[in-house]
């Protein structure tokens, strides 16, 4: 059978046979309860988040959208101080969909999860009618544990803090964006998608209390996600054009498109602010990891009501607020 048909959801011998053949050996799932009964042998505090995927096209220059499910998953939890464990993974299939994809996506779950050092623990399938889905959209759902002394908010932002960013911005999204409507780059751009639980914890363990907030730039970008944090905290965040890490093919696809990298989505990278007497160091951490190792202080935070400055390498200053909409939709 090379393709989905309504039957494969509609919970009989189909699904079944399509849970037991393919998801369950991929994911190393034991049985198919109706719920995971995991153990959390772990102090401190749980974190919890889930996500869905709607990526278009569903294969783009350096990844795909099973990939992209478990590293996004993977770093909602990073980012917020906690040590991902499980992960729950659904598929929303639509009839017709090739089985060879379907193979191919389940695949890359279960090598990015492997390399994130997570375990799929539960999740479903449903089938809609041919015309009703696109091919395939995933949700998941993810557990972590905070360890006792993490305690990442913008409400810590201080005045004097510098902000960093880990690499370069803008990668994925110029990534989907091109392969959507097949344009080449050279060299080409490939998405960042990538798990960062790795790194965070590094930092973390070094640097716990000169951490004040991290976030994944994801849809917004750097810009919606520094203007979140100036909301969030009410002071002025203000950051300097020639600092921020682009690479050239980036810039030029933003130019030649008249969209703006700071406000192309990231899925392998973070914004911190830290601690101005710690930054360095912090900043040398990042670079010493192989996903860090563009990383660069672009800005720092001063008083202010919650702004978002930018100081242009023409020596002006222009205000970064949130966009009223999506430039670039269906990037995740």
């Amino acid at each position: 059978m090379d393709r989905i048909l309504l039957g494969h959801g509609s919970g009989g011998k189909l699904m079944y046979d399509l849970i037991k053949k393919y998801i369950a050996p991929e994911f190393d799932l034991p049985s198919l309860m109706d719920s995971a009964v995991i153990s959390l042998n772990h102090s401190g505090k749980i974190a919890i988040t889930t996500d869905s995927y709607v990526v278009s096209p569903i294969f783009f220059p350096g990844g795909d959208i099973g990939e992209l499910a478990i590293n996004g998953t993977v770093n909602d939890l990073a980012v917020v101080g906690a040590t991902p464990i499980y992960l729950t993974v659904g598929f929303i299939l639509e009839e017709g969909f090739p089985m060879s994809d379907f193979e191919r996506i389940l695949k890359s779950i279960s090598s990015a999860a492997k390399k994130a050092q997570v375990k799929i623990v539960a999740g479903d399938t449903k089938v809609v009618d041919k015309g009703k889905g696109d091919g395939i959209f995933i949700n998941t759902s993810g557990v972590g544990v905070i360890p006792e002394g993490v305690e990442l908010s913008p409400f810590k932002i201080k005045a004097g803090d510098k902000v960093v960013v880990s690499g370069s911005i803008g990668n994925h999204g110029v990534a989907v964006l091109s392969e959507r409507n097949g344009f080449t780059f050279e060299p080409p751009v490939l998405s960042d998608t990538r798990p960062l639980n790795d790194l965070i914890g590094k930092i973390l363990k070094n640097f716990t209390f000169y951490i004040r907030v991290m976030r994944d730039p994801t849809r917004g970008g750097v810009a919606t996600t520094l203007k979140e944090l100036a909301l969030e905290s009410g002071k002025d965040i203000i950051i300097h054009e020639d600092s921020i890490p682009i690479h050239d093919p980036v810039k030029g696809a933003c130019e030649l498109l008249g969209i703006d990298p700071l406000y192309v989505a990231n899925e392998g990278i973070f914004v911190a602010i830290v601690d101005v007497n710690k930054a360095n160091e912090i900043l040398e951490l990042i670079k010493s990891h192989p996903f860090g190792s563009e990383a660069a202080i672009i800005g720092e935070v001063k008083e202010g009501n919650g702004k978002v400055l930018l100081k242009t390498l023409i020596g002006g200053t222009r205000m970064l607020d949130m966009l009223p909409g999506e430039q670039l939709p269906r990037i995740c």
